[in-house]
């Protein structure tokens, strides 16, 4: 009887590959940083031309970030390796993008400053409280990343003398910077409530 329970037992799933086409995606992004960040800041970001280039890049990049998740979990590649590159993948797109629009006086210092501290932030609170659970990145968080991208997106292409792009990017940077702070609050009280509710349970 044990035979045959071994037998109908189902074989364990083998390893995910670490080169996988989700962690191909992730490391192309954090290849394409330093490229965006070359075209952006040419000719101290005055060449229509490579401003241009820059958006299409970073366009490229953010895409890769929403894909890369998706073929990960619909295949099942989720790799460890994975885990620590994508946000770093991240982090770094939208921290180079940040610093190097202010660099060049067209963000304010104190809008770059406060998204940073909101994203690295959470992401060593995530480390805090990882012994408790995993904090699922939520509806808002997503959205704010889409803003997010969007409004760096705007702010990227050559905006001298088109006044709604100008209008429209500073808009969107708003809404951004809004949902930003917004879903940090938030990420802030769950973690609280994970890590005070698990040590009540102890």
């Amino acid at each position: 009887m044990e035979a045959d329970d071994e037998a109908s037992a189902p074989a364990p799933k083998p390893p995910v590959p670490l080169l996988n086409i989700a962690n191909i995606l992730t490391a192309a992004r954090i290849v394409l940083v330093p490229v965006f960040v070359a075209a952006l800041m040419h000719d101290g970001g005055h060449s229509t031309a490579w401003r241009l280039t820059a958006a299409a890049v970073f366009f490229l990049a953010s895409a890769t970030d929403r894909l890369d998740g998706e073929l990960a979990r619909k295949h099942d590649l989720i790799t460890d390796f994975g885990k620590i590159a994508d946000p770093i993948a991240d982090k770094a797109l939208i921290g180079s993008a940040l610093i190097c629009l202010s660099l060049l006086h067209e963000l304010w210092w104190w809008v770059t400053v406060v998204i940073l501290v909101r994203e690295i932030g959470i992401t060593l609170m995530r480390f805090w409280v990882i012994r408790y659970g995993v904090i699922a990145a939520s509806p808002g968080g997503k959205l704010k990343t889409v803003v997010q991208s969007l409004a760096i997106f705007l702010y990227v292409l050559p905006l001298a003398g088109v006044a709604w792009l100008q209008w429209s990017a500073t808009v969107v940077m708003a809404a951004a910077l809004l949902l930003t702070v917004g879903t940090g609050v938030d990420y802030v009280a769950r973690a609280v409530r994970l890590r005070t509710g698990a040590g009540g349970a102890r």
